[in-house]
């Protein structure tokens, strides 16, 4: 009976300190977010799970529980409509399968902002609600989705599959983003532990291991920097200290060396045919790599080359055209062009590493829930109170 009268008043306790400790390290974020989070929170506590399995890709060689996706540049053929695709760089096609990438954003997005919501409340309802959506995505048999990438960003009548699809998996960052926190917190059952770390050390091992995994962490562009972000996430959530020692290696003596010129410009990123979203893209996954994967004693945020580069000079290039868009000096993007910038999480980041305001201003002053689809893909990280 003592135990039964006393536990709940403790859990209040531990909710308390930890609700505490969340303003201490991000409470101007919470403030200007709390609001609308635990308004989404309410309605997501009724959605029920949508995984891979409640849409079928009639054009996929895979299986039920296999994701699949189709090239976003790729069009059909005006000379041949009935023959291979062909591409469109940064022209995004319609009319191609997305429904599990929406899928995967959809649980992302509950999972994160239900995960928001219970940090800032302590109510446990909130964990219940994540769990439903984790175990169907990661252990039910009939639901959950194959820890692969075997056929994503296929393009009709040239491949079933491609290593640059991988990137489609970005959105799931959040989601064991949100798992270590609730663990740090001992919200999780030990077999909903065990249980979704298993899957996320197979799908880790498959990223390292299958050609398209090994193609995509050789890309030299963003694809890259957003292979080796998603594995540091995932790394980091399952323990796996060697795979985030490699990421560091890359972070140093790959991204910094290869995709950033002196100047803190992405060359790479400015060729292409959406400079300034691939641009701000990129620099956010850096930010990320450096939020996930900064020590005390390795600091990357800090790191600089032997020839100057650094992640403060990458961050100082694009903010004047983050604060003033009608400053970019280079040409517009072909697509979306209006919908960005909205409140990049580099800035946020950035303002927690070295302290400047005007980061800060600059991510507070934009939309902090988009809602269109083309930003919401490129914007892996959109809960921070999870990261902070």
């Amino acid at each position: 009976m003592k135990k039964e009268t006393y536990s709940p008043f403790l859990a209040f306790l531990l909710c308390l300190l930890a609700s505490t400790a969340l303003w201490a390290a991000g409470g101007k974020p919470t403030s200007a977010l709390k609001k609308n989070i635990l308004a989404q929170a309410g309605q997501n506590l009724v959605a029920e799970p949508q995984t891979v399995t409640s849409f079928r890709a009639t054009r996929s060689a895979g299986t039920i529980h296999d994701f699949y996706s189709e090239g976003d540049y790729w069009w059909p053929d005006p000379k041949n409509p009935d023959g291979p695709y062909i591409r469109r760089d940064g022209e995004t096609n319609p009319d191609n399968f997305v429904a599990h990438r929406h899928a995967m954003i959809r649980f992302s997005t509950i999972v994160a902002n239900l995960t928001s919501a219970y940090l800032i409340t302590g109510d446990h309802r909130y964990v219940e609600g994540i769990m439903k959506h984790v175990r169907a995505w990661f252990v039910q048999p009939d639901t959950r989705m194959n820890p692969s990438l075997l056929y994503a960003q296929a393009i009709k009548g040239r491949v079933t599959g491609r290593g640059i699809g991988i990137i489609d998996t970005i959105h799931l960052m959040e989601v064991t983003q949100s798992l270590l926190r609730l663990e740090e917190r001992g919200a999780l059952s030990e077999a909903d532990l065990r249980d979704t770390k298993q899957w996320f050390r197979d799908y880790i091992a498959w990223l390292s291991s299958h050609p398209y995994g090994i193609d995509e962490m050789k890309a030299k562009n963003n694809h890259g920097t957003c292979w080796a972000m998603q594995v540091a996430a995932f790394a980091r959530f399952v323990g796996n200290q060697e795979m985030l020692h490699f990421c560091r290696r890359q972070f140093k003596q790959v991204f910094m060396v290869s995709q950033m010129a002196e100047d803190g410009s992405f060359p790479q990123e400015l060729a292409r045919t959406k400079p300034y979203g691939y641009s701000l893209f990129n620099l956010d996954a850096m930010a990320v790599l450096c939020q996930i994967l900064s020590t005390p004693e390795d600091n990357l945020w800090t790191y600089t080359t032997a020839d100057g580069k650094c992640m403060r000079k990458a961050v100082d290039y694009m903010y004047p055209y983050v604060d003033d868009k009608e400053k970019w000096p280079f040409r517009k993007d072909v697509m979306y062009w209006d919908e960005w910038p909205v409140a990049q999480p580099a800035y946020l980041f950035a303002w927690k590493a070295f302290g400047d305001k005007k980061y800060y201003k600059v991510w507070e002053k934009y939309n902090h829930f988009p809602t269109n689809e083309e930003v919401i893909r490129n914007l892996p990280i959109r809960n921070p109170l999870i990261w902070l």
